[in-house]
């Protein structure tokens, strides 16, 4: 089934925006990147879910020890599948997702403070 009806299309937009939106991720999603966040909904992996196992994911990356080499950017929305199995196992605690928005926040300025996306990244 390759239509969606207002509730998939609506799903589908909301998890690409979140993926697009984090640090080290594409500015355009792929149409597999489409596909997966169709999948999730298909599935019926709740948005707060498929968000907390986003920021969970991006707060581990940034941050890791600093002594590190760098990790590569993310290239897909399969980067966080693992994360959302590990979620659906074990949930994490009312209120958790809005304490993950706000240290997300933090860490993102900390680490970049004066870098926003650009459609001039040299990953294009």
């Amino acid at each position: 089934m390759n239509r969606l009806v207002a509730g998939d299309a609506a799903y589908v937009a909301a998890v690409i925006t979140l993926y697009a939106d984090l640090p080290d991720t594409p500015l355009q999603p792929s149409v597999m990147d489409q596909s997966l966040a169709r999948k999730l909904y298909q599935e019926a992996v709740p948005l707060s879910l498929v968000e907390s196992a986003m920021l969970l994911a991006t707060l581990r990356r940034l941050t890791r020890a600093t002594d590190l080499p760098p990790l590569p950017r993310i290239r897909s929305l399969a980067y966080f599948l693992p994360v959302v199995a590990e979620l659906r196992q074990q949930p994490l605690p009312d209120g958790y997702l809005d304490y993950l928005r706000l240290k997300l926040q933090k860490a993102a300025a900390d680490r970049r403070p004066d870098v926003q996306k650009s459609t001039f990244s040299d990953d294009r």
